[in-house]
Parts: C-alpha cells; structure tokens; sequence
C-alpha cells in the first residue's frame, strides 16, 4: 500500500501506534463505518445501533422486504404471508449464515440438509392452504411434517394450523431443531418426533394437511393412509417422465385420491430409517 499524494488526504498513521492512540481510532471510525444491511442496503454503525432505526434482522422491516420480493415471483396465500412476516428466519440457520437468511437461497444446515429456499416453502404451504378442508376451515388443521430440518418450516406451520406433529430421522438436527422451536412449543400444539418419516406417524392420523422436505420415487403409502376426506399432500417426488423431482399435490376427496404435478423442485433424497 502507498501514501496518498493528494495533499487533501489524511496522512497514514505511523506505526507502532500507542494504546490510547489506537483506541481513540477504533471508536472514531466505528461511527463512520459503513456496514449493508438486508433491509436498507448501506447503513452507518450509527444507524444500526440506533433503536429506533429497526435496521436488526429481527426487525420487521427485513421480513416484509422478504415478502414483497416473493410476491413479485408469483402469489402467496394471505394466511402464509401472514406467517412469513411473524417467523424470523435467521433464528433458524447457523450465525455465520444469518446475514442470508433472507434471501432467497437455500441454506446449508449440516449432516448434507439444508433449509428450504423461502420461495418454495412459500409456493408448498400455498398450496397447502388451498386444499379443501383448508379453505372450509380457514386453517390446516392438523399437520403432518416430514422432515423437520432446522425447524424454520414447523414454526410457519405453528402459525397455520392447530396442532403440528413433524418428523425428523437424524438425531443431531431433531435436536437442533428442538432447541430452535423451544419458543414456538410454548402456547402451541407442536410435536417433534424422532422417527422414519416415510411412515409418517400413525398415532397422531388422521391428518388435515401433510408436507415434506424430501423427495422419493413415490410417495410412501403411510403418507396417503394417513391423509385425512378432504385434506391434502403437498410433497416433492420423482417424476418418471422427465427423470427429475415435481411438486405432488394429493387430494383426498369422498371418491378417493386426485393427484396432479406441478413444477419441477430439487429436495435432498427421502431415506428410511433414522440415524
């Protein structure tokens, strides 16, 4: 690094810098630093330890940039966008990833998982909402989900149903989410089970409205013994035509089941057993 010829410049300081000198120089340039936040863009260190600024990731504002931008890909279901703008997202991925946790990314949450880009957990609760029984009741009833990853997806769920019983195979993330949802199991009807979620979970059957965070080459036979007249399925599966994995939504009407596919997805693979 070079000095600066301009003689407006300020000069570099020589070194070794005494102790006062070097503290008189952090906290002068910690009121001038310049740090992005998700929410505004550029904001002062100033700024963001203002309070009244709302610059933090818990602030409201962060989700609700969120949301506008979800909505601009395509419509999201009143009640989802209600439960979007309530649950924090960044409480739900590591610290060293917070700063991301609103955009629209996947994340890494170990053991190969990750959390769900927020676009496509908006688009499947969507349609989940959209179900029959959902639309009768105005809610999604009881609520099976496969796959509890990080906990992000049963703390939206919490808000839009009655009572959530989600399932999760690998030990060390049923007990990372554990501990994330200690919050959302307060004042709600939550059940984390460590289990094999291609069974679903039969004591707790029938159900108004499963999902999963998985994909297979079909849908596990529990998963629709377990859906209850009028409920609905809304999971990833492999579709053999094109080799490659699409939204399933299943129906369960007084005739039986309706299926239909939707657009194509990319979900870690649906493994038996737990670890």
């Amino acid at each position: 690094m070079t000095q600066s010829s301009d003689p407006a410049s300020p000069k570099l300081a020589r070194f070794p810098l005494r102790l006062d000198q070097l503290d008189r120089q952090n906290r002068s340039s910690a009121l001038t630093r310049k740090a992005f936040h998700p929410a505004t863009g550029p904001a002062t260190q100033t700024q963001l330890q203002g309070k009244s600024a709302g610059l933090g990731l818990d602030s409201a504002k962060v989700r609700q940039r969120m949301v506008q931008r979800l909505e601009e890909q395509g419509a999201l279901h009143d009640a989802v966008r209600q439960a979007l703008l309530q649950v924090e997202r960044h409480r739900f991925v590591d610290t060293a990833l917070a700063g991301q946790a609103y955009e629209d990314t996947s994340l890494p949450i170990g053991l190969s998982q990750t959390i769900s880009k927020p676009s496509v957990v908006a688009r499947m609760l969507s349609l989940l909402c959209e179900g029959a029984a959902a639309r009768q009741s105005g809610h999604l009833g009881r609520v099976l989900e496969i796959g509890t990853g990080c906990g992000y997806q049963a703390a939206l769920l919490c808000v839009l149903g009655r009572k959530v019983v989600s399932v999760e195979r690998l030990l060390p993330l049923f007990e990372k989410a554990r501990d994330n949802l200690a919050v959302w199991r307060i004042g709600s009807d939550l059940q984390l089970v460590h289990g094999d979620g291609r069974l679903g979970h039969g004591p707790k059957a029938p159900y108004q409205s499963i999902i999963a965070a998985a994909g297979g080459d079909a849908l596990p036979p529990a998963w629709l013994d377990q859906l209850a007249e009028g409920g609905r399925l809304v999971a990833p599966v492999l579709d053999g035509r094109h080799g490659a994995q699409v939204l399933c939504v299943v129906d369960r009407g007084a005739e039986g089941l309706v299926t239909r596919y939707e657009e194509a997805v990319l979900f870690v693979p649906l493994r038996s057993g737990t670890e």
